[in-house]
C-alpha cells in the first residue's frame, strides 16, 4: 500500500506534463507531444502491473498472500467479505491471473471509451491525455476487485483468453519486427550510397553473419536438447519445418525479381526474422508436455516447493526471460514511435496527423519547454487500437509469467498443454508468411504502392 501511495504522489507530479495546463516542471523537461507522453504513461501503468505480477510469484511474497483479509477460503474476513479463492494450490499463479485481468480490463475500458475519437477537440481526448491520478485510482479499484473474483472456472476460462490474446500480440510483435528490419536495412543502405560504402556494407555483412550464426547454433541446440534418436517425432518435425521455412524466406529475399521490386530487401531482414522464428520455436518446445523430450519441463517442476500449504508456481526459464525483454521493447516501440513505412502506419493505425507534420517546435513558449497539444487537427494515433494493443500485451505477459502453464485443480498439478505449443508454432508460421508477403506483394500487386 505504501508503494501504491508513493506512485500516486509521483503521478500527481507527472500529470502536469500531460495535461493541457502548463506547469513549472515543464521548464526542466524537453518540449514533448501530448500524444507521446500519454502513451508513455499508459505504458507505465502496464509495466507497473507487470512488476506487481512478478513480485506476486516470488515464493516469499506468495506465502504472504495467504494473509490477505477476505482473500482465501476459510481465512480471515474483512468488512464481512468472505474469501472465495482456494489458497491451497497455485496461489502465485492465480494472483498473476487476477493482476493481469485488472490491467487488461482497465485498457479494454479505455479502448471502448475512446472509440472514434478524431482529434483533441473531442471531450474524450481530455480523458485520454489527463486525469492521471483518477485513472490510477480506477486501476487500483479494478485490481482490488479482481482479487475477490471467486475461483470457480475463472482461472481455466481466463487461460484461454490469455492464449488468444497472446497469439494476437505475438503477431503485433512480428509486424513491428518486420518493420524494424526493413527500416534498419534501408537506413544503412542509404548511408552506404551517401558515402563510406565499404564501411556500411561491412557492417551489414557482420550483423547478418552474426544473426545467421546464432540461428544455426540455435537449431543445433534445439535438436540436441529437445529431440532423441528413438523418439520425439513431433519436436523433430516442428524444428525441421521451421528451419526449412526460414531457408525458403532467406532464398526468396535475394531472388532477382524481388531485388528489382524491392532493392532494399536482403539477408539482413531475413536473418532477423529467422532468429526470431527460432526463438518462438524454442519457446514452443519448452512447453511440450513430455519430460522425455523436454528437459526444461522437469527443471521447472523440480524447483517448486511447498510454502504455507501452497504450491509455489514460479519458474524463471530462459524463454520466459527473453520473451519478457521482447515484450518490454515492443511495448515501448508502440508507445514512442510511428513507423517509417506508410503501409505499417495504416495497419497499426499510427499515421501522423497534419499537426505533427508541420515544422517548428510549438512546445516552446517564451523560452520555456512545455508539453503541447499536437492533435488539434487529428489524432497522432488511434486511441482505441493503442489500448487494444496494451490489452493484448496484458494477456501476453500473463501467459509469459506463468510459462503458459494451466493449473489442474483436481490433481493439484500444473500442466503445460499442447495448446501453448501450437499457438506459438502457428504464430511463427504466420510471421514467416507475413514476411514473405512483404517481399512478393509488390510483384503480385504492381498497381499498389508498397513504399
Amino acid at each position: 500500500m505504501g508503494a501504491c501511495l508513493g506512485v500516486c504522489s509521483l503521478l500527481s507530479c507527472v500529470s502536469c506534463l500531460c495535461g493541457s495546463a502548463p506547469c513549472l516542471l515543464c521548464g526542466c523537461c524537453p518540449s514533448t507531444r501530448n500524444s507521446t507522453i500519454s502513451r508513455l504513461i499508459f505504458t507505465f501503468f502496464l509495466f507497473l502491473g507487470t512488476l506487481v505480477s512478478i513480485i506476486m510469484i516470488i515464493p516469499g511474497v506468495e506465502e504472504q498472500l495467504h494473509k490477505l483479509p477476505g482473500f482465501c477460503e476459510g481465512g480471515s474476513s474483512s468488512l464481512g467479505i468472505q474469501g472465495r479463492v482456494n489458497c491451497k494450490s497455485f496461489l502465485g499463479h492465480k494472483s498473476v491471473y487476477r493482476m493481469c485481468f485488472a490491467t487488461a480490463a482497465f485498457f479494454l475500458l479505455f479502448a471502448l471509451i475512446m472509440i472514434c475519437v478524431r482529434s483533441s477537440k473531442d471531450p474524450r481526448a481530455a480523458i485520454q491525455n489527463g486525469f492521471w491520478f483518477f485513472k490510477f485510482l480506477i486501476l487500483i479499484g479494478i485490481t482490488v476487485g479482481a482479487f475477490y473474483i471467486p475461483d470457480g472456472s475463472f482461472t481455466s476460462v481466463w487461460f484461454y483468453f490469455g492464449v488468444v490474446g497472446s497469439f494476437l500480440f505475438i503477431l503485433i510483435q512480428l509486424i513491428l519486427l518486420i518493420d524494424f528490419a526493413h527500416s534498419w536495412s534501408q537506413i544503412w543502405l542509404r548511408n552506404a550510397n551517401e558515402g563510406n560504402a565499404k564501411g556500411w556494407y561491412a557492417a551489414l555483412f557482420i550483423f547478418t553473419f552474426i544473426f545467421y550464426a546464432v540461428s544455426l547454433a540455435a537449431v543445433v541446440l534445439l535438436y540436441v536438447y529437445y529431440t532423441k534418436p528413438d523418439g520425439c517425432t513431433e519436436n523433430k518435425v516442428l524444428i525441421s519445418l521451421n528451419l526449412i521455412f526460414c531457408v525458403i524466406a532467406s532464398v526468396v529475399s535475394i531472388l532477382p525479381k524481388i531485388q528489382d521490386a524491392q532493392p532494399h530487401s536482403g539477408l539482413l531482414q531475413a536473418s532477423i526474422i529467422t532468429l526470431y522464428t527460432l526463438f518462438i520455436t524454442w519457446s514452443a518446445l519448452a512447453n511440450v508436455p513430455n519430460k522425455y523430450c523436454n528437459p526444461t519441463l522437469l527443471v521447472r517442476n523440480s524447483t517448486a516447493g511447498l510454502v504455507a500449504d501452497g504450491q509455489v508456481t514460479q519458474w524463471w526459464d530462459a524463454p520466459s526471460i527473453v520473451g519478457l525483454v521482447i515484450f518490454l521493447l515492443c511495448t515501448l516501440f508502440i508507445s514512442v514511435r510511428s513507423s517509417d513505412h506508410s503501409q505499417v502506419n495504416k495497419m497499426m493505425l499510427t499515421e501522423e496527423s497534419p499537426a505533427m507534420l508541420s515544422g517548428g517546435d510549438p512546445g516552446v513558449e517564451d523560452g520555456v519547454q512545455r508539453a503541447y497539444d499536437n492533435e488539434q487537427d487529428g489524432v497522432a494515433y488511434n486511441y482505441t487500437f493503442f489500448h487494444i494493443c496494451l490489452f493484448l500485451a496484458s494477456l501476453y505477459i500473463m501467459m509469459t509469467l506463468t510459462n503458459w502453464y494451466r493449473p489442474d485443480e483436481g490433481s493439484q498439478t500444473m500442466t503445460s498443454p499442447w495448446t501453448a505449443v501450437w499457438v506459438k508454432i502457428s504464430s511463427s508460421w504466420a510471421g514467416l508468411l507475413l514476411y514473405l508477403w512483404t517481399l512478393v506483394a509488390p510483384i503480385l500487386l504492381p498497381g499498389r504502392e508498397f513504399s
